[in-house]
């Protein structure tokens, strides 16, 4: 026997209300039974709610309720079709909405997410962007995420993560070394203007993380993926410390010290030093110290050991020597 259904606690059926209605005012005409559908309940229900819409609405001036004061339906096109036409809206206009910049930018935020792998629900996304527009005080301002050299990266590893199916890629680390893999891609990340995509590699049987416009000749293989983000345990981090890396002491503005992120040891101190704090920063070689260095100028100076300060200086010099006029 079918179990019966549980009749809606007050709050519940408040929620469904508020859900209702602006579901309603979006549709022109919609039969019982696609609203049904739509929400989910049985469309005895649906008939129900819209009965009680019926006899809402907000006093007037007069503080009672006269006919301009409550919704109104088509009645002879509901009781005889089973459709739901509202000719007459009251209080739900006047209810908060988002501004035309507010909805533009949730709208850009929604085109950034949807272009990420590991989402795959495209329509939701689109569906609620539609929504944003719809529901926003004034027309939102027609935005659009700029498109960037990584957009075939993306795409393909995209497509590789709805197909089930392994990528390989040749990857260019930061000594300059290329060399072929070939991944199951877990997730795509961002770290400030940087993208990065986690994956189980199969050349070193464990998962690595590159970043994609160290990425060439991206290819979509034939063989099916073996680990999923499921399977493997994802750090929170985006970069793990190994055995060898090479500890650097460092002189940083104090608050600067976030800007670091996982460079930083867990275990490592910070001690003022003057009007800084020194700390230590792991890195896996001082190729990787002179991007960092030279993405936080006049924040982080290096302190030791002296090849890393040489390193880093040698850096430095060899950029400000670019913007010599030479004439």
């Amino acid at each position: 026997m079918a179990k019966k259904a549980q009749p809606l606690r007050a709050q519940d059926k408040l929620v469904y209300l508020l859900a209702l209605v602006p579901y309603l005012m979006d549709h022109d005409r919609v039969s019982v039974s696609e609203a049904a559908a739509h929400f989910g309940v049985p469309a005895q229900q649906i008939r129900d709610a819209v009965r009680l819409i019926a006899v809402s609405g907000i006093p007037g001036e007069t503080a009672t309720y006269q006919d301009s004061d409550l919704f109104d339906i088509a009645w002879d096109d509901f009781e005889d079709n089973d459709q739901i036409v509202l000719t007459h809206m009251v209080a739900i206009d006047d209810s908060p909405r988002f501004s035309a910049r507010e909805a533009s930018a949730l709208i850009a935020g929604l085109q950034y997410l949807s272009g990420l792998p590991e989402h795959a629900d495209r329509a939701a996304i689109a569906s609620l962007m539609s929504k944003l527009s719809r529901g926003a005080s004034a027309q939102p301002t027609a935005v659009g995420v700029e498109a960037s050299d990584l957009d075939e990266t993306m795409a393909l590893i995209r497509e590789s993560v709805a197909a089930g199916t392994q990528i390989e890629f040749d990857y260019r680390n930061s000594r300059g070394e290329s060399e072929r893999r070939r991944i199951d891609p877990l997730r795509v990340e961002s770290v400030d203007a940087d993208w990065y995509v986690r994956g189980w590699c199969h050349s070193r049987e464990d998962v690595r993380t590159f970043r994609l416009d160290r990425i060439s000749q991206p290819t979509m293989t034939s063989e099916p993926i073996t680990r999923t983000a499921a399977d493997v345990s994802l750090p929170e981090t985006l970069f793990d410390a190994s055995p060898g890396d090479i500890a650097v002491t460092i002189d940083v503005v104090e608050s600067g010290v976030p800007l670091l992120g996982d460079y930083v040891a867990d275990d490592a101190t910070v001690v003022p030093s003057g009007d800084r704090v020194r700390t230590t920063v792991l890195v896996p070689h001082f190729h990787g110290l002179k991007r960092l260095v030279a993405g936080l100028p006049g924040v982080v100076s290096v302190v030791a050991p002296a090849e890393a300060r040489a390193t880093a200086a040698l850096w430095a010099r060899a950029g400000a020597d670019r913007y010599t006029d030479r004439s």
